[in-house]
């Protein structure tokens, strides 16, 4: 809770991935990818409710057997590969039996950020009286350097802004990286999405912001475990 609203949790858990087969439940270093994103929603200060929604009969044995509270199975019509997030958390909200102020979306995919990015991005949602928040992350090439190629293999500039040669003269740009999306409920109702010309963002580093699609990208991730294991 903060400031007396109410925040609920919500990890998405779809089964049938087909980039990495299983993997919200893939092991990682003796423990389901799923338990990381719910470990870390559990330490969140501000949370009060944390759930997990799938359709998969094995992930929420899984997600149970972690003791991470999976009150529903999720329709299988919202969980199809084109299913997306809003009607999965609409949904997740009305079989509630609670009201909640805040809903924060956390992904399993991104299983790098910590408890404190959650709390950074409902902190900054209340001091700035904003309606939503969302996690980014610097993109490594500036906007002047990124282009289309025409059908002639020509450039085509993305942006209409003079290129830069040097990386401290381009404009520093920005990129969703799916870690944490935060916003007050009744608005994304009206709004039908988290991002608006209203929403605020909470930058991470690009050490918390991995996205695991592929295989590469879980051996990215087991990379940085290793790392962060070292260092305590």
């Amino acid at each position: 809770m903060i400031n007396n609203k109410k925040v609920l949790a919500i990890i998405p858990a779809r089964g049938g991935s087909v980039g990495l087969p299983g993997k919200n439940i893939i092991d990682v270093n003796g423990k389901p990818l799923l338990f990381y994103t719910w470990n870390q929603a559990q330490k969140s200060k501000y949370i009060d409710r944390v759930i997990l929604s799938s359709e998969d009969d094995e992930i929420i044995r899984v997600a149970k057997s972690l003791g991470c509270e999976v009150p529903f199975t999720r329709p299988k019509e919202l969980s199809e590969s084109t299913s997306g997030s809003m009607p999965v958390i609409f949904h997740a909200i009305e079989e509630l039996d609670e009201a909640f102020d805040y809903v924060v979306l956390l992904q399993i995919t991104s299983p790098l950020r910590i408890a404190e990015d959650i709390d950074k991005s409902i902190e900054l949602c209340e001091k700035n009286n904003a309606p939503s928040c969302l996690s980014a992350v610097a993109n490594e090439k500036p906007l002047e350097w990124i282009f289309r190629v025409s059908d002639q293999g020509k450039v085509v500039p993305i942006s209409n802004k003079k290129v830069a040669i040097r990386r401290q003269d381009a404009t520093e740009i920005f990129s969703v990286n799916g870690a944490v999306a935060v916003a007050e409920i009744e608005w994304l109702k009206s709004q039908d999405h988290f991002l608006s010309e209203e929403t605020i963002v909470h930058i991470m580093p690009k050490s918390r912001s991995i996205d695991i699609d592929t295989i590469d990208d879980l051996n990215l991730f087991k990379y940085f475990l290793s790392e962060n294991e070292a260092e305590k």
